[in-house]
């Protein structure tokens, strides 16, 4: 079974919300120097993404009204607000039909464009500026909107997601390689598993890691081999690592036969 289709995972599903994680996030001379290498390498990635970027927002201006570049207020370190910087997927303003939603598959608000763009991760790349302005790393949580963590209760409902706002988010993680895009509150659980084990285990070389990676999942790479060709942790290695860090200790999983649900 791959990453894309987990659907259930007990060891975090059956956890109460209000499980309280006690995490020390790595430390080191990598972790004190992450910004000023995330710069210098932004700074080089830059270079041959400018003409890209450029191509990219000139066919989202061809082939759709509005503008090129998507700009949204996102949830930073320590839970600063700062305005991410994309190239724009969906039509132009579509929450204002739609309101505040994950993007489903098949999301009718998404262009032809922007598909493209997003399956490519393409629209990623103006988010190389902020990582220049050290609002963002090139590697770490994926940030969210203020307002959908408030209307979604995510502080509340999801154990540990207040502490991916101790480090940078990131343009990339370990939680966008291996799974797929947050879609319900279920989907949010099983990425901040993913994104606290990067936390507390961050290095020069688990970072490399998934740059590579990264660059082979927009050519199509899926999670599994992706896990396989990089190294990365599996799912119970990073289940594991989060139970362990859960005060007081979990109970076994429940026997799924018993009929139950989980929290």
């Amino acid at each position: 079974m791959t990453a894309h289709n987990q659907t259930s995972w007990p060891e975090i599903d059956w956890l109460s919300p209000d499980v309280k994680v006690d995490l020390t996030p790595s430390d080191g001379w990598y972790v004190a120097m992450k910004p000023s290498i995330d710069f210098l390498m932004a700074a080089l990635i830059t270079i041959p993404a400018l003409p890209v970027i450029a191509a990219c927002w000139l066919l989202v201006r061809l082939t759709s009204s509005g503008p090129g570049f998507y700009v949204q207020v996102r949830s930073g370190l320590r839970g600063r607000p700062y305005k991410i910087i994309k190239l724009r997927t969906m039509s132009h303003n579509a929450e204002l039909t739609s309101g505040i939603l994950w993007s489903q598959k098949g999301d009718c608000r998404v262009t032809k464009v922007g598909n493209f763009l997003r399956t490519t991760h393409l629209d990623e790349l103006p988010q190389l500026f902020n990582v220049l302005r050290g609002e963002m790393s090139l590697v770490g949580p994926r940030p969210e909107r203020p307002e959908v963590i408030r209307a979604k209760g995510l502080g509340q409902h999801v154990p540990g997601y207040d502490y991916r706002l101790s480090v940078r988010p990131g343009v990339t993680g370990l939680a966008q390689i291996q799974l797929p895009a947050d879609s319900d509150l279920k989907s949010v659980r099983h990425k901040v598993v993913y994104d606290l084990y990067y936390i507390t285990k961050q290095n020069v070389w688990l970072d490399l890691r998934l740059l590579a990676a990264t660059v082979v999942k927009a050519a199509g790479g899926g999670p599994v081999w992706l896990r396989r060709l990089f190294f990365l942790p599996s799912r119970n290695q990073v289940a594991l690592v989060f139970r362990n860090r859960l005060t007081p200790p979990p109970p076994p999983v429940p026997d799924s036969s018993a009929g139950l649900q989980p929290v």
